[in-house]
């Protein structure tokens, strides 16, 4: 079974910077049976959106919501089987949980393509 840990949520400031990170583990977890990782975000009140993802072999094809292109930036590190999300100039609009998933069928925005899920991390942007 694999696990999906996010780690590094907390508050900032408008225009401030953070980095969240998934660690994945679980005997099941490999390059093999997995083909994309993705960060989404939920805000109180609100459905769950696509933030970024990345393929996880290969050259990394990246994937990102236009409200996100330009200041956050997914990457990964396979050796430690770990997905990073930079977020940067973060407004009060972009407060939200913010989940860790994984595909293991294609790289895709939808959420209905992720079918393994963290416990999300809270990122709270203050004004």
């Amino acid at each position: 079974q694999v696990q999906l840990v996010e780690s590094g949520g907390g508050l900032v400031q408008a225009g401030g910077s953070l980095r969240l990170s998934c660690a994945a583990s679980g005997r099941t977890f490999n390059a093999f049976n997995t083909v994309g990782m993705a960060w989404f975000r939920q805000a109180p009140g609100k459905e769950r959106e696509f933030v970024a993802a990345i393929r996880w072999t290969g050259a990394g094809t990246t994937l990102y919501a236009d409200s996100v292109k330009g200041r956050f930036t997914i990457s990964r590190d396979n050796a430690k089987n770990t997905v990073y999300l930079q977020m940067n100039s973060l407004n009060p609009g972009e407060s939200a949980v913010y989940y860790c998933a994984r595909s293991v069928r294609l790289l895709s925005v939808l959420e209905s393509s992720y079918l393994y899920w963290g416990q999300g991390t809270q990122v709270t942007v203050s004004s």
